[in-house]
């Protein structure tokens, strides 16, 4: 019998488990850091589902969603600006994430083509979108413009 170099498909599977667990492992932890930032921590950034929005843009009169998936390298781009700007405009704005793969209704209902995606919403209104990685001085200065805020 020749050998062909090929790997069956269940070897290759068994021997990149661990690699899944890893990652599962760090899934769970970003997981549990979103968790932890729950409303009321100053800076902190609060997880958006297609269950919990009507309710959060009726909550926070100020509001960023940052609309996002894991696999989209732009948006782990956009995270830690996200994050910074949490933390600088907290108890004036209130900061959320959307994951776009588990949350297909909002994307659907505001139309996002493309990811990353900001929604500004004020007293429950959409007042601003921003697409794509920009820098956090833009973004910045679209929070600063959407909400009054300095």
């Amino acid at each position: 019998m020749i050998n062909s170099g090929v790997v069956p498909y269940s070897r290759y599977m068994e021997e990149n488990k661990p690699m899944d667990d890893d990652l599962q492992r760090l899934r769970e932890k970003r997981l549990r850091e979103l968790e932890a930032g729950l409303p009321g921590n100053p800076g902190s950034i609060i997880e958006i589902s297609d269950n919990t929005f009507q309710n959060v843009i009726k909550k926070h009169p100020f509001l960023v969603i940052d609309i996002w998936a894991e696999w989209c390298g732009p948006c782990r781009m956009v995270a830690p600006v996200i994050e910074k700007l949490a933390r600088d405009f907290a108890g004036r704005v209130t900061f959320g994430k959307c994951n776009v793969d588990l949350n297909p209704r909002i994307a659907s209902s505001f139309s996002i083509a493309a990811i990353p995606t900001l929604l500004f919403f004020a007293n429950g209104r959409l007042v601003d979108r921003v697409v794509g990685a920009l820098p956090e001085e833009a973004i910045r200065a679209r929070v600063v413009r959407a909400f009054g805020t300095g």
